[in-house]
């Protein structure tokens, strides 16, 4: 099979799946390894679900998007059900902080299957944690270029199992994580497991939060937010019905006005250092 066009699906708030299906989609495309041969197309549902459509067999679909707890971002879900495919074949990404992608590549390759899609390749890639900040690390810049060459390295595996006539749905439940060691698993587990009991006692609402001091009103934090939780004019709240503490906000501020603290920052930050690569599936 040589597509018409290749469709990156994405929902990115903070960039890392956009970047990741980019360079997937550059390389299926690509007839040489540099050079675009086939049409590229963006739907980017970051900050709308846009109109439903429908994108036809001779497509190939780049479907990526972030890990929230280990599950596909649920707005990403939402926006991502307007779409339906025609038997067209997609590659399936999910984008996580390091920790665990867990069940979300199934997840999303399920949606996918159900959305008319024949999910033929499956990745999991890492992306910088949207907890990530200069004092509490996680896979900070990532995905850097490293990753973006192992994505290429992906894409071009599609290709050639396109090129070769071969639309066999990939099992992509069989996709594993990549093992933590032992300490600071157990290390995490306690953190949750004392995190959840301060919860049930004491609850607390972590969201990001502008510094009124700092804030300009530019208001490029209303604009990145992927739910419209700040209001233009209003810049230093959020609204907590609809922030999903993607941190787009806060890594998108110009002046570092905002800022999330929670407790889960530095307990990521100490125990997934050790860098995980991509895992693929075909």
């Amino acid at each position: 099979m040589k597509p018409e066009t290749i469709h990156t699906v994405v929902f990115s708030p903070t960039g890392t799946s956009k970047k990741i299906a980019a360079a997937v989609a550059r390389a299926i495309a690509s007839a040489t390894g540099t050079a675009a041969s086939v049409p590229l197309k963006t739907i980017d549902l970051t900050h709308s679900a846009g109109q439903p459509a429908t994108l036809p067999a001779d497509t190939v679909a780049v479907i990526a998007a972030p890990v929230y707890g280990g599950r596909v971002a649920p707005t990403a879900v939402k926006r991502f059900e307007t779409l339906r495919g025609e038997g067209t074949p997609a590659v399936v990404i999910a984008v996580y902080g390091n920790r665990a992608f867990e069940k979300a590549v199934a997840e999303l390759a399920g949606l996918a299957s159900r959305q008319g899609f024949v999910p033929v390749a499956a990745g999991a890639f890492v992306g910088e944690h949207s907890y990530s900040t200069p004092e509490t690390p996680v896979a900070a810049g990532r995905p850097d270029t490293q990753d973006l060459a192992e994505a290429e390295a992906f894409g071009a595996a599609v290709r050639e199992k396109l090129a070769a006539g071969n639309l066999t749905p990939v099992d992509a439940a069989g996709l594993k994580d990549v093992r933590t060691p032992l300490l600071p698993m157990l290390r995490f587990i306690r953190f949750v497991l004392g995190y959840r009991r301060r919860q049930r006692k004491n609850p607390v609402v972590y969201l990001p939060a502008g510094n009124a001091d700092l804030c300009t009103r530019c208001g490029r934090c209303a604009a990145i937010c992927p739910t419209q939780a700040i209001a233009r004019g209003d810049e230093t709240h959020t609204d907590p019905a609809r922030c999903i503490r993607c941190c787009a906000c806060v890594k998108g501020c110009p002046v570092g006005a905002r800022s999330f603290h929670t407790p889960f920052a530095a307990a990521l930050a100490r125990n997934f250092t050790r860098r995980k690569p991509p895992v693929t599936r075909l």
